[in-house]
């Protein structure tokens, strides 16, 4: 009897923490196909680091993974976030995101905007008149 017990419990107890375990892929596959992350970038690059203090996943959450903590592994949860600056850098989540930034790291953000280029002087150059022998004016 104890040992069914013992058994019963170590079954629950490892279905828990695989469920817990499978929660970041997870995560990860709906923040893919929501956010499409551009080839090469910081954010595309990160992979677990999105969320976790650790590039190789697990254990501490940054800034931008807290803000999802408990939230099920669904777009909507993502989305109900990206308003916010979970790391205080002033860009907001959503920002940083479409940066390739990562938006629970203060360091990176995204790049400031780029100076409007200075205005060019046009020359212009006017319209001869020219005329064939004989005939009226004709502008070109």
């Amino acid at each position: 009897m104890l040992t069914k017990a013992v058994t019963s419990t170590g079954v629950v107890l490892f279905t828990l923490l695989a469920g817990a375990a499978l929660a970041t892929p997870q995560f990860m596959q709906v923040f893919d196909k929501t956010y499409k992350p551009k080839a090469g970038t910081a954010l595309q690059k990160a992979r677990c680091a999105v969320c976790h203090i650790s590039k190789s996943g697990g254990g501490k959450l940054n800034l931008y993974g807290q803000a999802l903590k408990g939230k099920p592994a669904k777009a909507a949860s993502l989305r109900a976030i990206e308003k916010l600056d979970s790391d205080k850098d002033r860009f907001t989540n959503l920002k940083e995101i479409k940066a390739g930034t990562l938006p629970g790291d203060p360091k990176s953000k995204p790049a400031a905007k780029a100076k409007p280029a200075a205005k060019r002087s046009v020359t212009t150059q006017k319209r001869k008149t020219v005329s064939p022998p004989g005939t009226r004016s004709v502008k070109r």
